[in-house]
């Protein structure tokens, strides 16, 4: 009888190990999936809510994520727990991914100013060897998004909400010379030229 009920768990044994294995195997090819996905944990706050009988607490994540050539986006969650407060953030900036041109896949293309509400920030190209200057926040946006050189500077509140997002709005505001050569009608050569001859007039004068 005992041998009769080893063979009975045997198979429920096996399945179990099938069920993990299968269930290891999803997760791994999920991970495989996201693998190409930068996540950076920017700030993460303890928050409390009172209700009758005391305080509530909770926990608020902000999350830069891209995929290091072009595409970056952030999101915010809350939750009871930081790991599921991460993983709501996460989902969150997965949805919100925007293009940004790149000038040679490393730097910005020219001088920019972003704000959002007291965030105000100044990003500008840099050359090669350079790297990334910038505070935490600006620096996560920059690693996600790719930017290998570039100089920045936070000129407005140390707030990590308001500074991700005055670093997009300025992100947003990058135009690469292909961009305004279909806005004016022109080739993008004839764009090019005209840079570089206000640059040297700039540059003698």
């Amino acid at each position: 009888m005992a041998r009769e009920g080893q063979q009975q768990r045997d198979p429920k044994e096996g399945g179990r190990d099938r069920g993990e294995r299968g269930r290891g195997g999803r997760g791994r090819e999920k991970e495989s999936r996201d693998s190409d996905m930068i996540d950076k944990l920017v700030h993460i706050n303890r928050v409390a809510k009172v209700v009758k009988g005391g305080r509530r607490f909770a926990f608020a994540a902000l999350v830069v994520v891209g995929d290091g050539a072009g595409r970056v986006g952030f999101g915010h969650g809350k939750a009871r727990e930081v790991p599921e407060a991460i993983r709501k953030a996460t989902e969150d900036a997965k949805r919100s991914l925007v293009k940004i041109p790149l000038k040679d896949g490393r730097t910005i293309h020219h001088e920019v100013r972003g704000h959002h509400g007291a965030g105000k920030v100044l990003v500008r190209p840099a050359p090669a060897g350079t790297g990334i200057i910038a505070g935490g926040p600006m620096r996560a946006v920059f690693e996600a998004l790719g930017v290998g050189d570039v100089v920045s500077k936070s000129l407005g509140t140390s707030n990590p909400y308001n500074m991700v997002r005055a670093t997009f709005d300025a992100l947003l505001n990058q135009q690469s010379p292909r961009m305004v050569a279909q806005r004016r009608g022109r080739s993008v050569s004839e764009i090019l030229s005209r840079r570089e001859d206000a640059t040297g007039a700039d540059a003698s004068a």
